[in-house]
């Protein structure tokens, strides 16, 4: 399956998406929205994919809208205030709903500038590894905008209420370390081994029973919007499903045998 404006690979059981307009700094292209939605399908389909990486080609990792189609109320940005709200809805927001759909961890590796709905991607994903010389703005109000995409609430999921409002109402730009510091991303790293620690991450956790993760997960997912009741009886329901699974089977036999466990998903 051949993809527009993104690169997709498979090795083993990590496949890597790559945005791909460098020329552009990776910024959205309607084209891009169409094939990133379409790539996460492909690996959520894939039983051999069990973990994804995502990441930028070029020096950014995205610099979100593309202002020059902004300029020319093209493409995404075309039309009045219904049309542009139904574009939205039937466009980049696709994305957040595939993201939100997809049950593999899938690991940012941020290798430059996240910008606006290139750091509302970011924040999409699981797990965040940045590159020392990656950058991150939610800049939307410097070009009086909305994070439209739906980023206000994953950047406040991912860094809570007052520090994502800050961001988002200054418009700021902050470094790696600072986003280090305010928990935006788990690990940084110096540029030359963004790639190979985000490998070896989704690596780590690809080495886990498959269904077990995917079911973790979900279990993360819904208890963060759910109260504690909830939470417990989707718990114990997944419980349920993962002890009946034959990978829990080979895990314990593993640990009491003194061997590596063999996973098959199942």
């Amino acid at each position: 399956m051949e993809f527009e404006d993104l690169n997709y690979e498979q090795s083993g059981q990590i496949a890597t998406i790559s945005l791909a307009r460098p020329d552009a700094r990776n910024a959205y292209s309607e084209a891009m929205v169409r094939s990133l939605v379409a790539a996460l399908a492909r690996a959520q389909d894939d039983n051999e994919v069990r973990c994804v990486v995502l990441t930028g080609e070029g020096s950014a990792f995205s610099a979100g809208g593309d202002l020059k189609l902004m300029r020319d109320h093209a493409e995404m940005f075309a039309g009045g205030p219904a049309e542009l709200r139904r574009r939205y809805i039937d466009g980049i927001q696709g994305i957040p709903a595939a993201i939100q759909r997809f049950e593999k961890p899938l690991v940012a590796a941020i290798n430059g500038p996240a910008i606006g709905a290139g750091l509302d991607l970011a924040c999409m994903c699981d797990l965040r590894v940045a590159s020392e010389d990656a950058k991150f703005g939610s800049t939307f109000v410097k070009v009086g905008l909305v994070p439209g995409d739906g980023g206000a609430y994953f950047l406040t999921r991912a860094v809570g209420y007052a520090r994502a409002l800050d961001l988002m109402l200054t418009g700021r730009v902050i470094d790696a370390q600072e986003a280090l510091s305010i928990g935006l991303v788990q690990r940084l790293v110096a540029s030359t081994e963004l790639l190979s620690e985000a490998f070896t991450l989704a690596k780590t956790i690809a080495a886990n029973a498959p269904v077990a993760v995917r079911l973790t997960k979900r279990a993360a997912v819904h208890a963060y919007d759910s109260d504690v009741h909830v939470s417990m009886e989707l718990a114990a329901t997944y419980q349920g499903i993962a002890q009946n699974t034959a990978d829990h089977d080979e895990a314990v036999h593993a640990f009491l045998e003194r061997r590596s466990p063999k996973f098959e998903g199942r």
